[in-house]
């Protein structure tokens, strides 16, 4: 038999805490073994009940969740789940979280909280699970700040693309890839699975940390090397579209495809049909299996693929799904990905034939 999951919910608003838990003890697999209204009281109640996962909220009286989330992961790492609002601020906040170790987060609803909240049930109970699996490690107070050293772009072919997939833990490990980009690095387009509202500040703060500009993608920009375009979060699929002699994006609102828009597959089906042989495709860390037909397609196209190692990711889902239907040419270590596809692009393309 599994051993359920046990959960800690620290959250400053009493109905906040019997909704979670609510939804939380409705699950056949993990349960609530206890609450707290502020981080302070939350410290005891985990020396004492030693949880698999915390939820988190992020403001809070006393010690809000940012400062809790930094000492935890340096002193006692475990997985984290933060629960943020949909605002500016707020999607700021959740960004900074994840850099400093959350596994993932959900969005706390404003207007009516037990209907809205009770309607997320599913995408709670599902991260809380990827949560309870991920790999955690501690994470060093100067995260933010460590100094990266540039790559150097091999001769290459003006036209090449770099495309990227991530869910669960990927915010992270895609700033790793950016970071050491050359700021002549092809354009990359990156899906990275994400509700509306906090694409664009996961963009802001890439942008700060990569020598490449990176932006949150608009329908119809031409792609322009030098670029980084990340998919706007819960709105639409990002694809990739010829038209008048160059590449374009287009985002597409269409159904959700493996449950998520927008979808790693949706972006990697449509560059192997526009650009197969002229992109190097890469499959980072994330629960499920989207992006892994999408992979397997490109590979089959001529482009160079890639998987993330399962050492180096948070959850070892999407990427392991590629492996084995085998649609990764290479595993890869995640510190080692960016100098890995850059040498792929002197690397002669050959289409693989579909089996």
């Amino acid at each position: 038999m599994t051993r359920s999951i046990s959960v800690l919910c620290i959250d400053d608003s009493a109905l906040m805490r019997r909704l979670i838990t609510a939804i939380v003890d409705a699950q056949p697999d993990m349960h609530m073994v206890a609450t707290a209204p502020d981080p302070l009281v939350a410290r005891e109640l985990i020396k004492q009940h030693n949880p698999d996962v915390l939820t988190l909220d992020i403001e809070m009286p006393r010690m809000d969740g940012l400062a809790f989330l930094e000492r935890l992961m340096r002193l006692r790492p475990m997985p984290v789940v933060m629960v943020s609002t949909l605002t500016e601020r707020g999607s700021d906040a959740t960004m900074r979280a994840l850099a400093l170790g959350a596994v993932d987060f959900v969005t706390k609803p404003t207007i009516d909280a037990r209907a809205a909240l009770a309607g997320c049930a599913p995408e709670l109970a599902d991260k809380i699970r990827a949560a309870s699996r991920a790999r955690v490690t501690a994470v060093r107070p100067s995260v933010a700040a460590v100094s990266v050293e540039a790559l150097s772009m091999p001769r290459m072919a003006a036209d090449r693309l770099f495309v990227v997939g991530a869910s669960t833990g990927g915010t992270e490990a895609i700033r790793r890839f950016l970071e050491p980009l050359p700021a002549d690095a092809p354009a990359t387009l990156i899906t990275q699975h994400m509700p509306a509202g906090f694409t664009s500040s996961f963009a802001r703060r890439l942008d700060t940390l990569s020598q490449l500009r990176v932006k949150e993608a608009e329908h119809g920009e031409p792609v322009e090397g030098g670029c980084a375009y990340i998919a706007p979060g819960g709105v639409a699929h990002m694809t990739l579209q010829r038209a008048a002699g160059r590449h374009v994006i287009a985002l597409e609102a269409s159904e959700p495809v493996n449950r998520h828009r927008p979808s790693v597959d949706a972006l990697f089906e449509s560059v192997a049909r526009v650009a197969g042989r002229r992109a190097v495709a890469m499959l980072f860390t994330g629960m499920g299996k989207d992006g892994a037909r999408g992979l397997l397609s490109l590979r089959q196209a001529g482009a160079m693929t890639l998987a993330q190692d399962e050492a180096s990711s948070v959850v070892y889902g999407m990427p392991r799904e590629a492996v084995e239907i085998g649609a990764a040419m290479h595993v890869v270590s995640i510190n080692a990905m960016a100098q890995t596809a850059l040498n792929m692009l002197s690397t002669p393309r050959v289409a693989v034939p579909d089996h």
